[in-house]
């Protein structure tokens, strides 16, 4: 009986809006009563942690002590620069499952107390809880306070039978809030509600695929909290000058990140919550989608393949939408017989044209599927409170869950998946696990609104294992779109349902850059847009950002995505991306390992490359592609773009164009081009293959050295092909001097001197090219001295 009574009253939590308490700063909202901690009236110190009893009104004399309520807070640190704190009213609760796991590695950790303050210090951060004056807890480091929770930030709170757990944490004058996962609106987060829910609602609205409870500021820190369910963020609004932060329950634990750099808070949240594996180099090309209610077959796809083919347009991975399977069947894992009657020798005829190939899933099964009463029997079905298997109409027919917290249920899962990938399959586009509902009963006990936001981690977990196991690490991939928080440990995640507008274009690219700001590396999007059919300008204008964007996928609802169903200037601008990208994979593949060994996304926000300059702040209409390349994508049918170019010598990759930063520029490009910046004293690798993404990335690179200054030295890394250490290159300017270095070079390494004239050369050979002074080193062991042309 009560786990029905709480299942109920989960369902109703989940229908809830965001959790605004306050009318205006003086007032509650009707029925809502309040407690705040008013003094830490009590602490108790040990090696590594404080914890503080905190009564919610002021003690004067013992009969102050009868009653409460009483909030409890204890600080920890589970990092070097991290501090956790947790908030707890009543502690009788039955602890409930999921929780996020964290990678914890404490540091030295000090920890006072005074009849001035409490303190806890790991690294070089410090929470300090004040004892002789108003309530107050300031986080500070570097001899600064970052943020605070002040007066009534800390609250408990009952409404309409509901109890909640309330934090508040102050915004400087001027702070920005970025982050909470995939988020289609304004980069900036101030003065916006967000519900930590996950939904499918597409790409146009307030809701998201992707929710992550984590937020990083401009101001050198970022706030994790850790509750896989319903978390809701007030930034700026509720309060103006706080980001409110509130879950339904009795405990609220958060942890707040110092960077101080955006970077080094990325670096330490993933550090905590698990960094992303590294996807294979063959997933950074195109890949080609048969799309979704499209009618395909056999004939169909090798039509596609040709076609692509005989317009030399480099293809990587060929993927079959939901089709593959019978309708009304979906999921059984079986191929339809009518459209693919052959389909282990379709796949070794794709392997054959040297493709990968990919398989749509989801964690539902169609009552109609054999897998249904398969699923059912074995108990492997999520099941409502009362026995039955959980079941509705929206999706497919009478479909039913997978219930993941069943250790034997994701193993029948992968088995199905097992099955596949002997047939051929390389990897699996891991779609929905948004629609979680929460009057349900899971086998391990877990807490139904806990695991609607952490259902897809289990799922994409499950599947990204299976292809680990199967392929071997850095082999495995999935295209996945739903997430929680550690769910970017298994990339790919792509954007969703988008329409085939510049608006949703745009809207994507923000979605993105939100989501490399809570820690995921590696994201995609569907080229022209998933709903209807772009028109041809849209199109080719989004084949460039597509190319430009760690994954590439062409991918619809309605209608295909090759490029001659358009026009041929779009097959003209597919072959000059697609050719391009593989041509950046020693650079791009570079900036993968960083996300891998960092957390540091491929794709960035132009806030987290350059925190310093306040031109950058809003941007979200472009963004750089590891830490060299600006990208500026054209969002106009004129191709008309305006951008902003942080300080310093950049040049246009394509054009050779230099522009002087800072300052905003407005330009006009053809379909062929956009504004793709190369940053000042950058050594870009670049490789000599355009057809495919995964060849040797070292041999045969040129290192391209764009504005080398006087007395700058650049260090760059091309990888293996398997991400491993490749060869290493050291370039060294003085005056007119440059000295190139290489370290566990492969033959064949070229160095490029955009833009310079050079006088004299030790170690190699020289050849003048439109672009600049090409050096050829006499062995790939070479060290190449040169002397520059006085004037460039």
């Amino acid at each position: 009986m009560r786990s029905e009574m709480h299942a109920a009253t989960r369902l109703a939590k989940g229908e809830q809006h965001a959790m605004k308490f306050s009318d205006g700063y003086w007032r509650m909202r009707p029925g809502v009563t309040a407690w705040h901690p008013v003094e830490a009236y009590d602490v108790c110190e040990s090696l590594d942690a404080l914890t503080i009893y905190a009564p919610t009104r002021k003690i004067e004399h013992r009969g102050h002590t009868l009653g409460g309520p009483l909030v409890t807070i204890r600080l920890s640190s589970p990092l070097p620069d991290v501090v956790g704190v947790r908030l707890t009213h009543f502690e009788g609760e039955v602890p409930q499952k999921p929780e996020f796991s964290l990678a914890t590695a404490p540091g030295p950790v000090v920890v006072s107390a005074t009849d001035e303050a409490a303190e806890l210090t790991a690294g070089s951060l410090t929470v300090r809880v004040g004892r002789d004056g108003e309530w107050r807890i300031d986080f500070e480091a570097d001899g600064r306070v970052l943020t605070s929770s002040e007066p009534k930030g800390i609250g408990i709170v009952e409404t309409e039978g509901h109890h909640y757990m309330v934090e508040q944490l102050g915004l400087g004058v001027g702070e920005r809030v970025y982050g909470l996962g995939e988020r289609f609106g304004p980069l900036v987060k101030n003065g916006q509600s967000v519900d930590i829910w996950n939904q499918d609602g597409g790409t146009s609205s307030e809701q998201a695929y992707k929710n992550i409870p984590f937020y990083l500021t401009d101001r050198g820190y970022g706030v994790f909290v850790r509750h896989p369910g319903r978390v809701s963020f007030e930034v700026g609004s509720e309060a103006v000058a706080r980001v409110q932060f509130s879950v339904e329950g009795h405990a609220l634990e958060y942890y707040v990140i110092y960077g101080p750099s955006p970077k080094e808070i990325l670096e330490k949240y993933t550090a905590l919550t698990g960094r992303p594996a590294l996807p294979p180099a063959w997933s950074f090309g195109l890949w080609l989608s048969t799309s979704f209610t499209t009618a395909y077959d056999e004939p169909t796809v090798m039509s596609f393949i040709r076609g692509m083919a005989e317009r030399n347009l480099p293809m990587s991975v060929f993927h079959f939408d939901s089709f593959w399977m019978r309708e009304f069947n979906w999921c059984d894992f079986a191929w339809d017989p009518r459209t693919f009657p052959d389909p282990r020798g379709m796949l070794a005829r794709l392997k054959a044209d040297g493709l990968r190939v990919s398989l749509w899933i989801n964690p539902y099964i169609a009552q109609r599927s054999p897998l249904f009463e398969e699923g059912r029997a074995g108990g492997y079905l999520l099941k409502r409170p009362n026995g039955d298997v959980w079941q509705w109409d929206l999706w497919q027919p009478g479909m039913g869950l997978v219930d993941f917290t069943n250790p034997e249920a994701r193993r029948w899962y992968a088995s199905k998946l097992d099955a596949l990938l002997d047939m051929g399959v390389d990897c699996f586009k891991t779609d929905f696990g948004e629609r979680i509902p929460t009057d349900v009963a899971y086998f391990d006990g877990s807490d139904p609104e806990l695991m609607h936001n952490y259902y897809p981690y289990l799922y994409n977990r499950t599947v990204f294992e299976l292809l680990e196991k199967r392929r071997g690490k850095g082999e495995a991939v999935v295209f996945a779109r739903s997430a929680t928080a550690g769910t970017q440990q298994f990339p790919v995640h792509w954007g969703g349902d988008c329409s085939s507008t510049f608006e949703s274009m745009a809207e994507s690219l923000r979605g993105g850059l939100s989501l490399g700001l809570t820690g995921f590396g590696f994201w995609s999007h569907d080229i022209g847009g998933f709903e209807g059919t772009p028109p041809a300008s849209v199109f080719k204008r989004w084949i460039a950002f597509g190319l430009l964007s760690s994954h590439s996928r062409l991918h619809a609802n309605e209608s295909y995505r090759v490029p001659w169903l358009f026009d041929e200037e779009a097959v003209e601008v597919m072959r000059t991306f697609t050719r391009l990208k593989n041509r950046l994979m020693p650079y791009l593949y570079g900036a993968a390992v960083e996300a891998h060994e960092r957390g540091i996304p491929t794709m960035r926000a132009m806030c987290l490359e350059f925190p310093d300059d306040p031109g950058c702040a809003y941007l979200d209409r472009q963004y750089m592609l590891g830490g060299r390349l600006l990208v500026a994508p054209v969002f106009s049918e004129s191709g008309t773009v305006s951008y902003y170019v942080p300080a310093g010598r950049w040049t246009n990759l394509l054009s050779g164009a230099v522009v002087e930063g800072p300052g905003w520029r407005e330009e006009q490009h053809p379909c062929s081009s956009l504004p793709l910046l190369v940053r000042p004293n950058t050594v870009l690798p670049m490789g000599q293959c355009e057809t495919r993404a995964d060849y040797d990335f070292p041999a045969g690179v040129t290192l391209r050295a764009y504005a080398i200054e006087d007395g700058v030295r650049v260090r760059v890394a091309v990888p293996s092909l398997d991400g491993g250490p490749g060869s290493a290159f050291e370039l060294r300017r003085k005056g007119r001097r440059v000295t190139m270095t290489p370290h566990a070079a492969a033959p064949g390494w070229r160095l490029l001197l955009v833009g310079e004239n050079v006088e004299s050369v030790k170690g190699g050979t020289i050849e003048a090219t439109p672009e600049g002074a090409l050096v050829l080193p006499a062995a790939p062991d070479a060290v190449v001295e040169l002397a520059l042309h006085a004037s460039r």
